[in-house]
């Protein structure tokens, strides 16, 4: 008989060890298998560091790789015992089923062993748990700049499971109370939980979902009707949406045909006409074309390490090595873009990685290097129309920086690094 959590343990296994996205491999879970699946795997996920640390105290001898899908197993059955409210002797009998038939009856046996010693003493693991931070020491070495208070709070919001934000068309007002949603201070709604989209009414024509955070670039733009602006790595077009909702004349430009082609439905479906769709890359295109815009929104490419809370895996696949691949990718596309940015024009750049290096940094050594661009200073007042932040979001140096646990009691929001230049000359 098929074993769900033995799939489980090779997802798992994938996402670690092949560097798979977990949204990824979800396309091959069964539909009824799905809810289980995804709450399971995201908890290991966020947990895995501790996880390991308590396993260890139990399992003597070191699981041979050939047989390492006997490790996921004991994590997830780990995660099931002590976070869900499936029967222990149930998680027992499944994942020392599992083992035997994945590896041998040794392990089998030792499982067996291990995971009722967990079910004895799962309160106490549960308070250890707690002890040990989340974040792996490949992630640490990301988070370079960053006090000790500000890390272990961003360890804390490794636990924070996101809300659902929207973006809509319409009044923020009208929407929240259609929606029973809570409006944000900058419009966006943020939705009850488990809320489904699909089946709130008119979604299809007037919303799309997106991070409140992700929303702040187009919205720090100001008063875009009319204005020329090329969205550079636009793709599925949160952003796109935006400028075009505003009444911008938008060129949306993508490297991924696949992920254009999720632009253009969402484009069709919110009815915006004034959209150029352009695959290409975004690179070479600032490189050969001839056109001058009003305004360049570069969401650059990026390492995504702002987005944890909402995909885990982010904290163990991700390094300062990808973050180093990163910065010298959006270099040159912040170096390039002044041959098509008319002069007096505005050049947004937008990361959500919560490195400095692909933020902070990344703009000192830009403007350095780049005297024809000066800082436009932002104000968290442009994103105060429904409201007051209780966090001061805003650099000394007047860029825009977000973190994971702002607005905690809001729910908290992606990391993002938002920076607003004008060429001067």
């Amino acid at each position: 008989m098929p074993n769900v959590r033995v799939d489980a343990a090779h997802i798992l296994q994938a996402v670690l060890e092949d560097k798979v996205f977990f949204g990824e491999l979800k396309k091959q879970i069964p539909e009824k298998d799905l809810p289980f699946l995804n709450m399971l795997i995201l908890t290991a996920l966020r947990r895995f560091v501790p996880l390991n640390a308590i396993l260890a105290q139990f399992i003597r001898k070191k699981i041979a790789h050939k047989n390492r899908v006997a490790q996921y197993l004991l994590v997830l059955a780990t995660v099931e015992i002590l976070y869900m409210k499936t029967a222990p002797y149930a998680v027992i009998n499944e994942t020392v089923s599992g083992i035997r038939r994945s590896t041998d009856k040794f392990l089998a046996n030792m499982a067996n062993a291990v995971l009722r010693q967990i079910a004895a003493q799962k309160d106490d693991l549960r308070q250890k748990i707690d002890t040990i931070s989340p974040l792996p020491a490949t992630f640490i070495d990301i988070l370079d700049g960053y006090t000790p208070k500000e890390i272990a709070q961003i360890a804390q919001s490794v636990y924070q499971v996101p809300p659902l934000d929207i973006t809509v068309k319409e009044n923020p007002s009208v929407a929240a109370e259609k929606y029973g949603a809570r409006i944000l201070p900058n419009g966006t709604l943020r939705l009850p939980e488990n809320t489904k989209v699909a089946a709130l009414p008119d979604f299809e024509k007037s919303a799309w979902v997106q991070d409140v955070a992700a929303a702040f670039p187009v919205q720090f733009l100001g008063d875009v009707k009319n204005l020329s602006v090329v969205d550079l790595c636009a793709a599925p077009g949160g952003k796109t949406a935006q400028l075009a909702a505003a009444g911008a004349h938008v060129k949306a430009i993508d490297i991924s045909a696949t992920r254009l082609q999720t632009l253009q439905e969402n484009m069709s479906r919110l009815n915006l006409k004034n959209v150029e769709i352009l695959n290409a890359d975004a690179l070479q295109f600032l490189q050969t074309t001839d056109e001058q815009f009003d305004v360049i929104l570069l969401d650059a490419p990026c390492s995504a390490t702002g987005t944890f809370r909402r995909h885990p895996e982010v904290l163990h696949i991700k390094t300062a090595d990808d973050v180093a691949a990163q910065v010298l990718l959006q270099r040159q596309l912040l170096d390039a873009c002044s041959r098509v940015l008319r002069v007096g024009g505005i050049l947004m750049y937008s990361v959500c990685s919560i490195s400095k290096k692909e933020g902070e940094e990344q703009i000192a050594s830009f403007l350095q290097n780049n005297k024809n661009f000066k800082i436009v200073p932002l104000a968290m007042s442009a994103l105060e129309t429904c409201g007051k932040w209780q966090q001061n979001m805003i650099t000394p140096t007047g860029t825009l920086r977000s973190l994971p646990f702002y607005e905690r009691q809001k729910g908290g929001m992606d990391s993002f690094f938002i920076c607003k230049m004008q060429r001067i000359i």
